[in-house]
C-alpha cells in the first residue's frame, strides 16, 4: 500500500521546493501575539515612539497631493531621490563618498529580504556554498536554502565571528571540493547574538575574503542602533571591492513600508537590476516617496537616538531581570547595541522541547535551532527587548525563569533524557562552542 498525502501537487513542485522549511520565528506570530502572552520572540520595532501624527499627515499628503506620481509605477532601481538619501544615511556610518558609495550603485529593494534573495539569485547554483556565522539571521537561512545553497556556520564567541575558524572552513571547502560563494555576516549587533565584530577581527576577516577570492555580503540592518558610543566602521567603509552592503528601513523607520537597499559593486549593479524587474518589476513608488519625504522633512536623526534609549532602557531591564531571575547555569550575551540577547541554558535543558511549556506559561522566545541551517541550537535561545516595555520584560523573564526552573527539578526527579546530536555550539562539532556570555 502505498502512502498518502494531503498534498495533492507533492508530485509536480520543483525540486528546490523540498529543501523550503517555515520559519520558526514566523510560526510562532500567532501564539506569540496574544495579550495574554510576553512576547520576547519576535525583533519588531517599537514604532510607537515614532512621531506618529507627523507620519500621518505625511502620509496622507503622499496620496491627496502627489498621487499622481507616488501611486504610478517606477523603475526597477528605485527613485534617485530616495538612492541620494539612502546615501545620506550611508554616510553616517562612513560608507560615503570617498569610499565609493554613489546613487548610481544603490538598488532599492522591498525591505532587507528581497536583497538578500537577489544576491542569492546572482551567485548561487545548487550545491554550492554560503558560509556565515553560527548562528545566523533565520530569514537569511530560508532564503539560502530555497536557492539550493548548503550553509557552513563558522563559530563566533563574544567578539564575533572567529577569524581563525573562518580560514579552517575555507580551508575545509577547498579540500573537500565544493564551491564557496561568499561570506554571509552581519558584523554589528548580530541577529541573534547582539554581539559585534571588532575592530581589529574586521581587518582580518576582509584580509582572509580577500586572500581566498570570497565575495562578502554584509548585512546591517541594526548599525545605527548603538547604546553608547559609534560602532565600528561597516565592512563595506573599509573596502568596495568585493563587499555587499545590504540594509533597510525597517528598524530605523517602519518595516510596514518594505524598503531596504542594496549597495553592490558597480559591475553587478545592472544584474540586480534585471533580478529586481524579473521578480516584482519595480519596488512601490508610495513606499519609496514616504521614505524619502521622511527623510527630507522630520528629524530623523534625532529619531534615532530616540529608539538608541528606548532601546537601551528595555535591554538594561532585560538584562538585570536576567540577572535576578534566571536559573543557575545561564549565561547571555551583553549586546552593546541592536535588538537580541542570546542565552545559553543550563546543562540539559532543550529550548525547543521546552517551548509549549513557556506558551502554557504565557510567554514566548525563539529557540535556537531556527538560527542553525542543521537544526542544532537546542540550548540556546533568542531573546527580544525592542518591544514589550520594561515592566513587561521583566515579567516575561520571570515566566520563562518559571519554566525553566520546573524543567530542572523534572531532571532531578526522573533523570537526564538525551537530545539527538547532544549539545551544540561550533557547527559541525559535537562540543560546546565558545561561551558568549
Amino acid at each position: 500500500m502505498t502512502g498518502t498525502t494531503l498534498d495533492d501537487y507533492t508530485d509536480r513542485y520543483a525540486r528546490r521546493v523540498r529543501g523550503m522549511t517555515a520559519s520558526e520565528i514566523r510560526a510562532l506570530f500567532a501564539v506569540a501575539s496574544r495579550p495574554e502572552v510576553v512576547s520576547l520572540a519576535g525583533g519588531a520595532p517599537y514604532i510607537a515612539a515614532l512621531p506618529l501624527d507627523a507620519v500621518g499627515e505625511m502620509l496622507g499628503r503622499l496620496g491627496s497631493e502627489h498621487g499622481a506620481t507616488t501611486l504610478q509605477y517606477g523603475i526597477g532601481q528605485g527613485t534617485l531621490e530616495l538612492r541620494e538619501r539612502i546615501c545620506e544615511v550611508m554616510a553616517l556610518s562612513g560608507i560615503d563618498a570617498a569610499c565609493g558609495a554613489s546613487p548610481e550603485d544603490v538598488v532599492v529593494t522591498v525591505g532587507g529580504q528581497q536583497a538578500l534573495d537577489l544576491v542569492a539569485r546572482l551567485f548561487l547554483d545548487p550545491g554550492d556554498v554560503v558560509l556565515a556565522e553560527g548562528p545566523t539571521y533565520v530569514g537569511a537561512l530560508g532564503v539560502f536554502q530555497a536557492a539550493q545553497a548548503q550553509v557552513v556556520h563558522v563559530p563566533m564567541d563574544e567578539d564575533g565571528l572567529i577569524p581563525e575558524a573562518l580560514e579552517t572552513a575555507i580551508a575545509e571547502q577547498a579540500r573537500s571540493g565544493r564551491r564557496v560563494k561568499f561570506l554571509y555576516t552581519i558584523p554589528t549587533y548580530q541577529n541573534p547574538t547582539g554581539v559585534t565584530l571588532t575592530e581589529e577581527r574586521r581587518e582580518r576577516v576582509l584580509d582572509i575574503c580577500e586572500r581566498a577570492g570570497l565575495l562578502v555580503v554584509e548585512d546591517d540592518p541594526y548599525g545605527q542602533l548603538g547604546f553608547s558610543g559609534d560602532a565600528p566602521a561597516p565592512l563595506r567603509a573599509r573596502r568596495r571591492d568585493g563587499v555587499f552592503y545590504l540594509s533597510t528601513f525597517s528598524k530605523t523607520f517602519a518595516p510596514g513600508l518594505r524598503v531596504g537597499w542594496i549597495l553592490a559593486p558597480h559591475a553587478v549593479r545592472d544584474k540586480l537590476v534585471i533580478a529586481s524587474e524579473a521578480q516584482i518589476l519595480c519596488p512601490s513608488g508610495y513606499a519609496q516617496a514616504a521614505v524619502s519625504t521622511y527623510l527630507a522633512t522630520m528629524p530623523w536623526r534625532q529619531q534615532l537616538k530616540v529608539y538608541r534609549e528606548v532601546y537601551r532602557e528595555r535591554r538594561d531591564a532585560m538584562l538585570d531581570a536576567l540577572a535576578d531571575l534566571m536559573p543557575e547555569g545561564t549565561t547571555w550575551t551583553v549586546p552593546a547595541g541592536g535588538l537580541f540577547v542570546w542565552a545559553t541554558l543550563p546543562d540539559g535543558l532543550d529550548s525547543k522541547a521546552m517551548m509549549p511549556r513557556a506558551i502554557a506559561a504565557r510567554v514566548a522566545y525563539v529557540p535556537g535551532t531556527g538560527f542553525y541551517a542543521d537544526g542544532t541550537g537546542n540550548d540556546y535561545m533568542r531573546l527580544n527587548f525592542s518591544f514589550p516595555p520594561p515592566e513587561r520584560i521583566r515579567e516575561g523573564v520571570r515566566r520563562l525563569a518559571g519554566v525553566m526552573e520546573q524543567d530542572i527539578a523534572m531532571r532531578r526527579v526522573f533523570g537526564a533524557v538525551g537530545r539527538p546530536g547532544g549539545r551544540r555550539g561550533r557547527a559541525g562539532s559535537d562540543t560546546p562552542g565558545p561561551d558568549l556570555a
